[in-house]
């Protein structure tokens, strides 16, 4: 499983940075192979002041080696290893009519110290962070979502949209993130799912990916938008940052497994603010995307 999916994750990553380059009409992918120490490796690849993305990642990993103390006591076990492997992307347009987007799609296993497999999961899903909202592109996203899951399950949508307004929750700052997607973690075998049904629901998802992204950035990338709305996403972008930084565990289990810096943080966008006691207008479109943030919709 862990080299099938491992195939995948890279054709995926060729997929998805072909079109974005397409897209984009200026910038590349610049891409950087690298290896860790403790066993493994991955190839990101990065754009960057393009014309359409100012800063973006599609990168893919396969790690492997024993299980930090940290993370051994996460997961309740003694002198485990582990394997994980996965894409990771994160797409900050320069345009602030269209939103940030964020997937994640991965596989881990476990093992004693005999080398037998004990443990194995998939985890991943998909999300929109919108500065100005289009209700239409939330719609679509959503849907998009939507019949990826139904081919799978009737109840995976609506479970894991909700884990996904649970999970990209700023808890410090009592608003979403964004406008979700799909969260889902730890998707062991049962005796519904097997972990081959596991995976083809899995990769259902990431193929879905370009068609829920890429009709929104073609619709809104040319908008005409003010200093004062480029100034709103910046100050948006500052909540994105708290929350990789404060809150999520992929970046947080980077960290403590001795990741590579540059891949991990890739995530962040390169112009942020932090204004002191920042309030939108009253009745304003920046108001009106807060107050949604402060309470998730069911767009579907």
């Amino acid at each position: 499983m862990k080299n099938k999916f491992y195939q995948y994750i890279q054709k995926l990553q060729d997929t998805i940075t072909s079109k974005l380059e397409a897209i984009d009409g200026k910038a590349s992918f610049k891409e950087d192979l690298w290896e860790r120490p403790e066993g493994g490796g991955g190839r990101t690849r990065v754009i960057e002041n393009g014309d359409v993305f100012e800063k973006g990642g599609v990168n893919i990993s396969g790690v492997n080696g024993k299980l930090p103390e940290t993370m051994q006591q996460y997961f309740g076990v003694k002198d485990a290893n582990f394997f994980a492997c996965g894409l990771s992307l994160v797409l900050h347009p320069k345009n602030p009519m269209v939103p940030t987007v964020h997937a994640n799609w991965r596989y881990f296993e476990m093992y004693d110290q005999e080398g037998n497999l004990v443990d194995s999961w998939f985890g991943g899903g998909q999300d929109l962070t919108p500065y100005y909202l289009f209700e239409d592109d939330a719609i679509h996203f959503h849907k998009t979502c939507k019949t990826a899951c139904d081919k799978h399950n009737p109840d995976f949508y609506s479970d894991f949209k909700k884990k996904c307004d649970t999970y990209f929750w700023n808890t410090h700052r009592n608003e979403a993130r964004g406008i979700g997607g799909l969260f889902f973690d730890y998707c062991k075998a049962t005796e519904a799912m097997t972990m081959e049904n596991w995976y083809n629901f899995v990769t259902e998802v990431g193929n879905s990916f370009l068609e829920a992204y890429v009709p929104i950035v073609e619709k809104r990338k040319n908008l005409p938008h003010t200093e004062t709305q480029r100034t709103w996403q910046e100050i948006r972008r500052g909540r994105y940052v708290e929350f990789n930084l404060v809150h999520d565990k992929g970046t947080l289990f980077g960290l403590k497994t001795n990741g590579r810096i540059e891949s991990i943080l890739m995530s962040l966008p390169p112009h942020v603010q932090w204004v002191y006691d920042h309030h939108p207008d009253k009745d304003s479109e920046e108001e009106k995307l807060l107050n949604l943030l402060k309470n998730p919709k069911d767009w579907v």
